[in-house]
């Protein structure tokens, strides 16, 4: 179990949005005093299954009309097991 700072840190995101994940029931958490804490392998599922925010409905093609590649998804893949 590890704390919210604990878990941003881990996210590399703000707490804040770990708190936002929490109360939206993104993210599961148990409240311990005044305190949540989550289980590492529940933020990781949520951070395996985090996708890239909407594109403008300009950017959502390239110059040749294919879809724009999500390059979020790719450097999470890239970097797995490092």
């Amino acid at each position: 179990m590890i704390t919210v700072p604990e878990a941003a840190r881990r996210a590399r995101r703000d707490p804040e949005t770990i708190r936002r994940w929490i109360r939206t029931g993104r993210l599961r958490a148990q409240k311990v005093g005044t305190q949540h804490v989550i289980e590492e392998n529940d933020l990781e599922q949520v951070m395996a299954s985090s996708e890239m925010l909407p594109l403008p409905a300009g950017w959502r093609l390239t110059k040749v009309g294919n879809p724009m590649p999500n390059v979020v998804a790719a450097i999470r893949r890239s970097r797995q097991g490092h």
